[in-house]
């Protein structure tokens, strides 16, 4: 027998490491050849790698949330024959590795004596005998009013107990301090037993997609200096519009929602304002302008936020910028996304749907220069020259990056995009 040891494979071009996000096996499991060993993320890409031959786990390369450099040992297995020779020397090492999970093992045993101390603790809380009174609950039948003494009543008042609750031992149902002290004993022990302090506290290691998510967004606010920008738009006439041309229901085209308008302004905005549809390299000092608008659609998935990408927006109508917004968020929920479909973006938009709020400071992605945040719509009374009527009103909350991009540039743009959204009839005509 021999040991062969896996190293981590170059599972993407310019791929230099990969965070270690799930192990499919475990130390003296047998493997098959092809079985996969591991999944890996890189660039919120997860890979999964495969054994190249068949044999038993004897020690793992990293915990789940650990890096690996590419070419670091990812796996060790004991196969048949000699394994890799010039690591004659290493299973002795692995084999050191599994007798710490032995005291692990036995370390319960030491706790079993614990529980006896428990059982005198039980016999105090069948000291108090008034439970007997049963003062909880309903004492008598609605309507009918308690009976006690002004210094019982003063008493009650003191405490904020409702005397209708107290059940009386007196005459007739008289309520005395013996009841009252009763009422106030078990309505405290009951209280205490619900209210009672949690002190648990559950740790959860940052690993995978979170962990990029957490390092992408620290960058970008360490490096760009953000301002935000919010500007109110009227979107009654656009989701008339929208009604309307959901109201055909035609199989070939997509339901649409306020995204691929808001996509079509963006392109005929960037239009007039091409330094918003950009990357800034801010160790070259230089400023990429594109002319092809692909916009990043932030999207929440059950493992964080991706942004893929809708490439060439400026060639694309209102349907298939719907129809493409739908399959990459799709495929971003089911894991599908490839990296091509994840990267690429000049320009982002993010919204949070239905709840929006009413501002919100988004996060420019780095390295575009801008990103538009989508809020929630309301319909309120606006003021139209003679009378209020009811609009259509949302916010758009927009961040830029100020080094490359100034304030009053930025209200133009923005101020742009408000004009084609409140006359959507403009996103149909040709420059």
């Amino acid at each position: 027998m021999g040991i062969r040891i896996v190293k981590l494979p170059d599972v993407g071009e310019g791929v230099a490491e990969a965070e270690v996000v799930e192990w499919h096996v475990a130390v003296g499991q047998s493997v098959l050849e092809d079985q996969i060993l591991a999944a890996v993320m890189t660039d919120k890409a997860t890979v999964e790698i495969p054994s190249p031959v068949a044999g038993t786990v004897v020690a793992l390369g990293a915990e789940v949330g650990g890096v690996l450099a590419v070419g670091a040992e990812l796996i060790r297995l004991e196969v048949a024959g000699e394994g890799n020779a010039e690591v004659a020397a290493a299973p002795r090492e692995a084999a050191a590795a599994p007798p710490p999970a032995q005291p692990l093992a036995a370390a319960p045993a030491p706790k079993l004596p614990v529980p006896p101390p428990a059982s005198p603790t039980v016999e105090p809380a069948s000291a108090p005998l008034p439970t007997s009174r049963a003062p909880m609950g309903p004492p008598r039948p609605p309507g009918e009013k308690p009976i006690a003494s002004p210094a019982v009543r003063r008493r009650a008042r003191d405490a904020g107990v409702d005397l209708r609750q107290v059940r009386g031992t007196g005459p007739a149902g008289r309520i005395g301090h013996d009841d009252l002290d009763a009422y106030l004993r078990v309505g405290t022990t009951s209280a205490k037993a619900v209210r009672s302090a949690n002190t648990e506290v559950t740790t959860v290691k940052v690993i995978g997609l979170r962990r990029r998510i957490a390092q992408k967004m620290a960058e970008a606010k360490r490096r760009v200096a953000h301002f935000s920008y919010v500007e109110e738009i009227d979107v009654t006439a656009l989701e008339e519009l929208r009604a309307s041309l959901n109201a055909e229901h035609r199989q070939d085209r997509p339901r649409l929602t306020l995204m691929p308008f808001l996509m079509q302004a963006l392109v005929k905005a960037v239009a007039d304002f091409p330094e918003m549809n950009a990357l800034y390299d801010d160790e070259a000092e230089t400023i990429e302008r594109h002319g092809g608008v692909h916009i990043g659609i932030a999207t929440q998935t059950p493992s964080g936020l991706m942004v893929p990408v809708v490439r060439h927006c400026e060639s694309l109508d209102l349907w298939e910028c719907a129809a493409e917004v739908q399959r990459l968020a799709e495929a971003a929920r089911e894991g599908r996304a490839t990296r091509a479909e994840l990267a690429g973006s000049t320009i982002t938009i993010t919204s949070l749907g239905a709840l929006g709020g009413i501002v919100t400071t988004p996060v420019v992605n780095r390295p575009e220069v801008a990103i538009i945040g989508v809020n929630r719509q309301v319909v309120r009374p606006v003021w139209q020259g003679s009378q209020f009527v009811p609009r259509t009103m949302m916010n758009l909350s927009s961040s830029f990056d100020h080094r490359v991009i100034d304030g009053y540039v930025a209200a133009r743009f923005v101020q742009r995009i408000k004009s084609l959204l409140e006359t959507p009839a403009t996103l149909f005509l040709e420059a």
